[in-house]
């Protein structure tokens, strides 16, 4: 007798596509031999690529991204992966590579700054009034709350902290739908399998499969900065030339388009 093949469910489906973006983002591309090495917040996805794209016409030079969430990446540097660049999503994981004396701290500089907010899928979107005390646990139904890592990858952090300072942590604390990077909450939101999300202002810009029904005060969490810093393998010309720009007037334009504040 012939044994039919079970079909993969919705939930199961999103499982795979998650741990596909999870794959593509923690492991750093291979580089090739002069390429500058980039180590990225998820986050910056979007805005990065254009950003490097724009320099590397200029230039003429290779640049090679790797995303993931920042404590992935600041792992992977302590364990001497081959990274010129680190660009994080918090002032912490910059600090703990500070501290193990793997950046140049003389190249250090506050770039970038963002919102958290709740998304849900655009077909199910009700705005909400985050404030203290609002019901999220009535907003997720039977389903679980998409965030990042709330112990280790910025995104969930700044989550916990504004979900805390709300009094809201309690009646969701045990709901969570943790992932491993903030692109894989908003792609569980997006895919309709996590009713509600947080995550940041620029994701949920990215994705045309989710709204932003609520948007968190910044008082109810640490302010969110993106630093950026060459590491101590990054001291050729080429990575400092791309600080530069980063830096500069030209990569500005990119941040803003995908709603990032840039800080001076």
């Amino acid at each position: 007798m012939r044994q039919s093949r079970r079909k993969p469910g919705r939930l199961g489906s999103a499982l795979v596509a998650v741990l596909l973006v999870l794959c593509g983002m923690a492991k750093p591309a291979p580089a090739q031999g002069g390429d500058v090495v980039v180590f990225a917040a998820a986050s910056l996805k979007n805005a990065l690529d254009a950003a490097v794209g724009d320099w590397q016409k200029q230039m003429g030079k290779k640049v090679t991204v790797s995303y993931a969430a920042s404590s992935a990446l600041a792992k992977q540097i302590e364990q001497d992966a081959p990274a010129h660049m680190f660009v994080s999503a918090d002032l912490a994981w910059m600090d703990y590579l500070a501290g193990k004396n793997l950046i140049r701290t003389d190249t250090r500089w506050n770039l970038l700054g963002n919102r958290m907010v709740l998304i849900a899928p655009k077909d199910k979107a009700r705005i909400v009034d985050v404030k203290p005390g609002f019901d999220l646990a009535k907003i997720l139904g039977d389903g679980r709350l998409a965030i990042a890592n709330v112990e280790a990858v910025p995104a969930g952090k700044y989550g916990k902290a504004a979900l805390e300072r709300l009094g809201v942590w309690p009646s969701v604390s045990a709901r969570l739908a943790q992932a491993e990077n903030v692109r894989a909450a908003l792609l569980l939101v997006s895919r309709g399998e996590a009713p509600a999300g947080i995550v940041y202002q620029t994701d949920a810009a990215a994705d045309p499969n989710v709204t932003i029904i609520g948007v968190f005060p910044q008082d109810t969490h640490p302010p969110i900065i993106y630093p950026v810093a060459l590491t101590t393998k990054g001291a050729g010309p080429d990575a400092m030339s791309l600080l530069a720009y980063l830096k500069s007037p030209d990569a500005r334009r990119f941040f803003e388009s995908s709603g990032f504040s840039v800080l001076k």
